[in-house]
């Protein structure tokens, strides 16, 4: 066990984006987390009345996860394409590369959101400073204004992130309509549904607007597990929302990294590495878990095993055919399993 992993961060104590009274943005990308390719993550937090501003990823889609509060997402996309949505706890929305967004607090408490994006490093613009770019005569030829309409405008080239918004919200009447950027995970029927474990699944099957990303919501209990397994042609990066976890991954030099997880925290894992999920302690875990494929790969332990003859795996293995296990045929994997042996020692 090491004290630290490559293959860790906390997305709590990460770099600061923006931490104001209004609220934070917490990132983990490539310069924070070197391990990162193809996926990077943000943890947002408005308080009340507070607007993550309009902006746009000029290099990367967007998945968000809402895990408190009350939120609205209105995008601006090509073709002149527009949607304002309603974002509750549970509940996902999909940004594409380039379409302007903003996230605003429409309720009385905090709201918390998890944002994965499809690149290591993504690269964020904001309106107020695309607006900053641009000379008071350009804006006004832009609206058909005069150019002294715009001499009270704030403006540089900068971005604000978070900023606050006088007086109540203002929800369009639509609002509340499904919309395809939109996904109820909370209110799906697991697809994989165990006594110690279940999988929520926000994949491009269940949700057509997803191109380039996916997330399972995981929860597994204090007596199941996520069996060994490994993803061919995809990146996996997880956040901890709930509970206690242990992970072991193995590297192509041979080496084990295993490490703890506690809320918080954020883990990566690159194409096609085998790895696992148990639980340490008595609650259960609720992890996030992002891929930078629409439909994830997975090949698992279980299924591997009913591939083969028992001589090839007792080669494999290095025993004598008697002294191989009595595998159970299973054709297809069933992602979480019962932990029916003692934890492993911490």
């Amino acid at each position: 066990m090491t004290p630290s992993s490559r293959h860790v961060r906390s997305l709590v104590t990460a770099d600061a984006q923006h931490d104001s009274q209004l609220g934070s943005i917490r990132r983990l990308t490539v310069d924070n987390f070197p391990i990162l390719r193809r996926l990077s993550i943000k943890r947002l937090v408005l308080a009340p009345g507070s607007v993550r501003e309009p902006h746009w990823h000029a290099n990367a889609d967007e998945l968000g996860y809402c895990l408190s509060g009350s939120v609205l997402v209105s995008i601006v996309e090509n073709g002149s394409v527009f949607s304002s949505f309603v974002i509750d706890a549970g509940q996902m929305f999909t940004i594409p590369s380039g379409a302007l967004h903003h996230i605003e607090n429409i309720g009385d408490s905090e709201a918390e959101v998890i944002v994965a994006f499809s690149n290591e490093s993504p690269e964020d613009f904001s309106l107020h400073a695309a607006f900053g770019q641009m000379s008071d005569a350009v804006l006004g030829n832009t609206f058909g204004l005069a150019s002294s309409e715009f001499a009270p405008v704030s403006r540089d080239t900068t971005s604000r992130d978070i900023v606050r918004r006088e007086g109540p919200p203002v929800i369009p009447d639509t609002a509340g309509y499904g919309n395809p950027h939109k996904l109820d995970l909370a209110a799906q029927e697991a697809p994989l549904k165990h006594p110690f474990g279940a999988v929520k699944l926000a994949r491009s099957q269940y949700w057509p607007a997803l191109t380039s990303m996916s997330m399972y919501s995981l929860t597994i209990r204090d007596d199941g597990m996520r069996e060994p397994h490994w993803h061919p042609g995809t990146a996996e990066m997880g956040y901890v929302h709930r509970g206690r976890a242990r992970m072991s991954i193995l590297d192509p030099d041979g080496t084990v990294d295993s490490y703890l997880l506690q809320p918080g925290d954020c883990y990566f894992v690159p194409p096609a590495y085998p790895h696992q999920i148990e639980v340490i302690g008595d609650d259960d875990i609720h992890f996030l878990i992002f891929f930078d494929q629409p439909t994830p790969g997975d090949i698992g332990y279980r299924e591997s095993v009913s591939a083969f003859s028992r001589p090839v795996l007792a080669a494999t293995l290095g025993v004598a055919i008697d002294d191989l296990p009595e595998f159970p045929f299973t054709p297809v994997d069933p992602l979480p399993v019962e932990r029916i042996n003692p934890t492993d020692p911490v």
